[in-house]
This record gives C-alpha cells, sequence and structure tokens, in this order.
C-alpha cells in the first residue's frame, strides 16, 4: 500500500506557471494584499524591453553602456532616415541586454501628425512559442 503525503490532495491544474518575475523599481505594496507588485512571464518581459529602450547610456550604475541611447535621435528630423537609425539602436541593445527573449523585428514609424516615432518590438520568449509583441510611442519630451 503506497503512502500519500499531504501534497497529493493538491494539484497545479489551474496555476499558471511562472518563469519570469521582476518587481516594480519603486516597490510600492498592493494596496489590498500588501505584498510588492510584479511583473511575470510576458509581462516582465515586455517592461524590460521597454526599460532598455528608454534607458540612456550612463544611467546606469556600474553599466555605463547599458541601455537604447534613442533620445539622442529624438530631436533630429522625423524621416525614415532617423527611423532607421533607431530601429538599429534598439535591434541592438534588446540582443546585447535582454537575454530572455529571441528578437523577431523591431519596426519604427515616424508620425508626423504628433511629432513621434511608433516602435514595435516583435519577440518570442525563451522556452515559449508565442511570438509577443511591445508597442511603444516615442515622444521628443520623456
Amino acid at each position: 500500500m503506497a503512502v500519500q503525503s499531504r501534497a497529493d490532495n493538491y494539484t497545479q491544474s489551474g496555476v499558471q506557471q511562472q518563469i519570469y518575475s521582476d518587481f516594480l523599481a519603486d516597490l510600492n505594496p498592493h494596496p489590498q494584499t500588501g505584498d510588492i507588485v510584479r511583473y511575470v512571464n510576458e509581462n516582465a518581459v515586455k517592461r524590460s524591453i521597454r526599460n532598455i529602450i528608454l534607458t540612456n547610456p550612463g544611467e546606469r550604475l556600474f553599466n555605463p553602456k547599458f541601455g537604447g541611447g534613442i533620445n539622442t535621435f529624438l530631436f533630429d528630423p522625423i524621416d525614415s532616415i532617423t527611423a532607421t537609425s533607431i530601429q538599429q539602436h534598439i535591434t541592438q541593445s534588446i540582443t546585447n541586454y535582454e537575454p530572455r527573449c529571441k528578437l523577431i523585428g523591431v519596426t519604427v514609424i515616424p508620425d508626423h501628425t504628433i511629432d513621434a516615432y511608433i516602435v514595435t518590438v516583435q519577440f518570442m520568449i525563451i522556452n515559449n512559442a508565442a511570438v509577443q509583441q511591445a508597442t511603444l510611442t516615442l515622444y521628443r519630451v520623456r
């Protein structure tokens, strides 16, 4: 006769496995639970990509080369040449600093009506076959 433990009574059927987990930098607790607010799985990688793009080189302590460095392009003329330069910098930055994803493509579209660039990043998370997409609007003033 097999011995049963208390763990045999519980199943993981409705629980999503958390592979990646990041927390907010301000460490504010959740208003109802009191726990630190976290991003998990796809949302954690999307948030990381956003942070890589919006961080300027020299802002991160002990890692002065980290960041997308796109603020230097935001005051250039809004055209396809600048959009291509932004696309190359974002592609290089995500490839260098986000090991949790495989980059599929980066699209940068200049929008003359709002004086901004619409950035769309398509990627696949490691160990997940679904294609994810992160969209970000880059204005001249952040």
